[in-house]
Parts: C-alpha cells; sequence; structure tokens
C-alpha cells in the first residue's frame, strides 16, 4: 500500500471525499424553526429515535434510543427531565451527575431486543415499539412489541406482553428490487395500529424517494408472522420518521426530515388517514437537525425530537394556517 502511485492513492482520496462527504441540505425558503424547548441530557439516552406522551399518565413522555441499544425505556417529564423510580434515585442520578450515586439507565423491557427501534406510540392499554426500522430493505424479523406502561416512579422495568411478527404484503425479496419497506413511523387509532413507510432509491446514493404507504396490522399473532394490510398511500409524503394521532383522534400529525403534516380525520369512519385532506408546514433541518420523533403534549401542542437528543414545540394552529394540500 505505502508504494501505489501518486495518481491511484488520489482517485482513491476523491472517491472517499464525494462518497462520504455531507450533501447539501435543500431549505424552503419558507421553512418555519421553532425555539428549542429543552435538551435531554440523560447520557444513556444517547440516540434519540422515539416519543410518545403517555395517555394514562399525563406527565410521562416515553423515549427510546435507535438501533442497537439495550431494550430499554426511558421516562421524561414534559419538559424533558429524566424520571426515575423513588427509591432508585437514592442511589442513582437522572440527568446532572451527583457525588456517590450512579447514572440511571433506563428502564429494562423484558422479553425484548432492539434491533432497530423507531417510534413509540400508546392507547389506554399498553406501549407500542415498532422494531421496524430496515435501512437495507432485507430483514425478515421486523416486529411490533405490546408493552406493559409502569408506573416509572414505582417500578423498574416494563416487560413485553406480546410481540407481533409483521410481513409487508407487497414484499417478495429480500432486498426487494423497490426499497418500500422501512418504517420509522407507528400510530394507534380506533383500537387499530397503522404504520407509515419510508421509502429509497435501491441504487447507491440511496436517496430518499417520493411517497409512503399505510399499513394496518389487522391480526396479532404471537406465534407466526401477521401480514400487514396496506390501506392508503401518499405521492407526496417524503422519508416520515415518526407519526402520532391527537389525543381527541381528530389529527394524524406525520414528522419527516423536512416537514410537518396534519392529516384530518377521515370522512365517515374510514382509515385512509394519508387521502384525508392535510396541511403541511416546510420545517428548516439546519435548526431542527435530524428530526425522529413527534407526540401530542396536548390538543394543540406537538413535540418534535431529534436524534442529537433537542426537544422542539410546535403550535398546532401554525401548521393548520398553511395551504391545504
Amino acid at each position: 500500500m505505502k508504494h501505489l502511485p501518486f495518481f491511484i492513492l488520489f482517485f482513491i482520496l476523491l472517491l472517499g471525499a464525494l462518497c462520504f462527504s455531507p450533501r447539501p441540505v435543500i431549505v424552503a425558503e419558507s421553512a418555519y424553526a421553532p425555539p428549542l424547548f429543552a435538551r435531554v441530557t440523560s447520557a444513556p439516552l444517547s440516540e434519540l429515535s422515539g416519543l410518545a406522551h403517555s395517555r394514562r399518565q399525563p406527565k410521562v413522555v416515553w423515549a427510546h434510543n435507535d438501533s442497537g441499544d439495550e431494550a430499554r425505556l426511558f421516562a421524561l417529564d414534559t419538559q424533558g427531565r429524566s424520571i426515575l423510580p423513588t427509591y432508585a434515585a437514592l442511589t442513582q442520578y437522572g440527568d446532572a451527575p451527583q457525588m456517590g450515586k450512579t447514572q440511571w439507565q433506563g428502564f429494562a423491557v423484558l422479553g425484548a431486543s432492539n434491533v432497530d427501534w423507531e417510534d413509540i406510540t400508546a392507547d389506554d392499554n399498553y406501549l407500542y415499539v415498532a422494531d421496524l426500522g430496515n435501512n437495507r430493505n432485507r430483514r425478515r424479523n421486523l416486529a411490533i412489541y405490546a408493552l406493559s406502561e409502569i408506573d416509572p416512579t414505582a417500578s423498574t422495568r416494563s416487560a413485553v406482553i406480546q410481540k407481533y411478527p409483521v410481513v409487508y404484503p407487497d414484499q417478495h425479496e429480500f432486498p426487494d428490487p423497490s426499497w418500500d419497506f422501512d418504517s420509522e413511523s407507528l400510530f394507534a387509532a380506533d383500537g387499530n395500529l397503522y404504520v407509515i413507510t419510508k421509502h429509497r432509491a435501491a441504487t447507491w446514493p440511496h436517496k430518499w424517494e417520493r411517497g409512503a404507504k399505510l399499513y394496518r396490522l389487522d391480526t396479532r399473532y404471537t406465534d407466526r408472522d401477521n401480514l400487514l394490510t396496506l390501506v392508503d398511500s401518499h405521492p407526496e409524503l417524503t422519508a416520515a420518521t415518526g407519526a402520532e394521532l391527537s389525543p381527541d383522534g381528530q389529527r394524524l400529525a406525520v414528522v419527516s426530515y423536512t416537514e410537518l403534516w396534519l392529516f384530518e380525520r377521515p370522512a365517515e369512519g374510514g382509515d385512509k388517514w394519508l387521502s384525508a385532506p392535510a396541511r403541511r408546514i416546510a420545517l428548516d433541518p439546519r435548526v431542527l437537525k435530524q428530526v425522529e420523533s413527534v407526540t401530542w403534549l396536548d390538543e394543540a401542542t406537538l413535540l418534535l425530537g431529534n436524534e442529537q437528543r433537542e426537544l422542539y414545540l410546535m403550535d398546532a394552529a401554525a401548521v393548520e394556517r398553511a395551504p391545504a394540500r
């Protein structure tokens, strides 16, 4: 290697620069940049990937890390501060180091593994975690976990109630020629669980492609695959990274790296959420960076989280004032 001709070495270095240099970000002139609300400072919550405001505990927001982490959850208050079990706080700290105490490591989830956790949602009974990250579109072990929702001040761990293996009805190869089988968005509505996909080009450099599909989980088998049901699609929604239904069930928020969408409830009780009237607002990625999650704190307020552990508040009215799509 040390005797490579100069022109070959120069070519290798040039190729590396082209492949790994960051791509320019195109920012819409009207892009919105909400003010920074809070920073998550708990060290173990190092790569924030999902947020879900509890429906049973209004002061609790559940969070988790991205792929490769332990199977664990973190409880935050609505200001982004760690919530610890009361008795654990005697010997452990959550955010800032304290003399004589060790770092709280989160709530272990028994019976689960984090292959690529991408979103979390809640209903009146359970928490649901989407182990649906599928960057190369070739995973055969996609799953949604139903977890017991604990009181974070009283318990130290959660557990899997049921694990639902899932497959896409229109994926026939691994990877498929169309890379449309990666999902970072899970939400609950009317007793059902829904998944929104993000699409990318199957050929290098695997750029994001416009379009998203909406699937519904119709069966809840634990001993065999659950075939998702394709119920809707959208031609413009691009690289969705999180979704959540409003507390009153009337609006679906879907966030991407550069946009926030609000879809109205479908007419006549249907579930074609992505075909319902919608409004969207451009987000400034220079400020919000890599937005990965969204949840509702109340009917008027959305909480966005990025992979860098920053939290932003969004007024839903700001999105609703945007032009209808």
